[in-house]
């Protein structure tokens, strides 16, 4: 964590900083603000390296939060936690307080701050990304000023989900709930089949998303439900062979094949989807919601008006047979609800989210400026952490709070102590 040279998981992003900070103490990261401030110099605060976007990037002062994971409090179902604790930690955390978090993405290993900071989502119609749970975070602002702020304040629809632009979050307070047990039903579906039963679908399940494989018909629907008990827990050969030999370890071989001979890789996608087989199971909350990624990848993620989803859908199997190399990676698809969260890309609507990916290594920039102008003109928001082309000024038409994050940006961080080429980029001067 301290070596000056970093890259993210992906591998697409780089830096190589002037020095590494690892504060233990809120009081030990305000005196490397107030430095910072006065000389003039940056500080950038990074995660586990899971965003695909340049976020956390630093060239000069790098912040390594990861002695800040600690359990602060707990009140009843608000959990307070020390803002550099991953995902993963804080799902061990709160079992053992008998609470949950009502949702979670399809990873575990970002830290709270960064997920929150980037859009981090799951699924569900009634439920949004993880900075909806947010009740009050605790930051350290460009001045040194270490700042509470909670829903009494006019900063608070800006500070749960604020890219790391407004300050270095210190802590964070955390709605939770009982914790919960999920029916999982997984199966294979002809595409076609899965777009017709959507409506319904996203009504009467809690939490659904699919996937569907390029050059091919099929899809897979994944549709999770709060169940009293986990009276069908999946055998244990079974989930190392789902979730590890055949997800990871397969998966990786035919990613390597087609890689070097990418004229396989439509049979290989076909075989894919045909090999899927139908699981139900049911598990703790989080170790459903999460799995295990090893197969490295980049990805773009485009929120979208829920309505305009079969258009976008429609358009990416042209979009892929036109591109002069193959996709590997199948197509997921989640829905949320909206929120009031200035940065949210669900802010104001129903959404649903199109992720595309490709295996590390391969082309991908073609396929992912393509299928971003397809999602732009139809009000599309970029996940904050996954790669995209958008700057200040189209990002101001998709957001109709962005002057507002603005202005909250210049009275927290007017010297812009926190900045670095990414939100150049993203929020302008």
């Amino acid at each position: 964590m301290t070596d000056l040279t970093w890259r993210n998981w992906g591998g697409n992003q780089h830096s190589h900083a002037a020095n590494v900070l690892t504060p233990g103490t809120v009081d030990e990261v305000s005196a490397l603000v107030k430095e910072a401030m006065a000389t003039g110099r940056k500080v950038k605060a990074i995660g586990s390296g899971h965003s695909f976007t340049a976020i956390a990037v630093a060239d000069d002062q790098r912040v390594v939060l990861s002695r800040l994971n600690r359990l602060v409090s707990v009140e009843g179902n608000l959990v307070t936690v020390e803002a550099g604790m991953p995902l993963h930690q804080l799902n061990e955390v709160l079992a053992k307080l008998g609470l949950a978090m009502p949702n979670l993405g399809d990873i575990d290993q970002q830290t709270i701050a960064g997920a929150i900071s980037t859009g981090t989502h799951g699924a569900g119609a009634k439920h949004s990304t993880l900075a909806s749970v947010v009740e009050a975070v605790t930051l350290v602002t460009g001045t040194g000023e270490v700042l509470h702020i909670d829903s009494a304040s006019p900063l608070f629809p800006a500070a749960r989900l604020s890219l790391g632009a407004l300050g270095i979050l210190v802590e964070v307070t955390l709605r939770c709930v009982p914790a919960f047990y999920l029916l999982a039903d997984e199966r294979p579906m002809p595409l076609a089949e899965v777009l017709r039963g959507l409506p319904s679908e996203i009504e009467s399940n809690e939490h659904l998303e699919f996937y569907w494989y390029p050059y091919t018909d099929r899809a897979q629907l994944k549709r999770n439900n709060k169940v009293e008990v986990a009276d069908r827990p999946l055998p244990g050969l079974r989930t190392w062979l789902d979730e590890e030999f055949l997800s990871n370890t397969v998966f990786e071989g035919a990613c390597r094949l087609g890689q070097k001979i990418p004229a396989m890789v439509p049979a290989i996608s076909a075989v894919a989807a045909r090999a899927l087989t139908a699981r139900t199971y049911t598990a703790r909350s989080d170790r459903v919601f999460c799995t295990t990624r090893r197969v490295r990848f980049v990805e773009m993620e485009y929120e979208i008006p829920r309505e305009h989803l079969p258009e976008v859908l429609a358009t990416l199997p042209r979009i892929i047979e036109t591109l002069p190399f193959k996709i590997q990676f199948p197509v997921e698809v989640r829905f949320t609800g909206p929120d009031d969260i200035w940065l949210s890309h669900g802010y104001g609507r129903d959404s649903a989210y199109v992720a595309i990916h490709q295996y590390s290594g391969t082309p991908y920039e073609p396929y992912f400026r393509a299928f971003e102008a397809v999602c732009e003109p139809l009000g599309g928001r970029p996940h904050w952490g996954k790669m995209h082309y958008r700057n200040a000024e189209s990002l101001r038409r998709a957001y109709p709070k962005f002057n507002d994050f603005l202005a909250v940006r210049d009275q927290l961080d007017p010297a812009r102590v926190f900045t670095n080429a990414y939100l150049h980029q993203v929020l302008g001067d």
